[in-house]
């Protein structure tokens, strides 16, 4: 899965626990888009997470 590639937000892992306790493995997976961005003065395809994009840390290309 691909990588934020402003803050670096990539595939957290962690511990599922149902009703009775039984305790398994999983994954969290950060909601990454490819967008076409302005990266030193031209226009790039770059993965992106949400926050980011919302936060206005990316300035999209038209």
């Amino acid at each position: 899965m691909a990588r934020c590639e402003y803050c670096d937000k990539g595939v957290s892992f962690g511990i599922k626990v149902s009703h009775s306790h039984r305790r398994s493995n999983r994954t969290w997976m950060p909601n990454v888009k490819r967008v076409k961005a302005i990266v030193n003065g031209s226009p790039k395809h770059v993965y992106v997470c949400t926050r980011c994009l919302r936060s206005g840390k990316v300035q999209r290309a038209v």
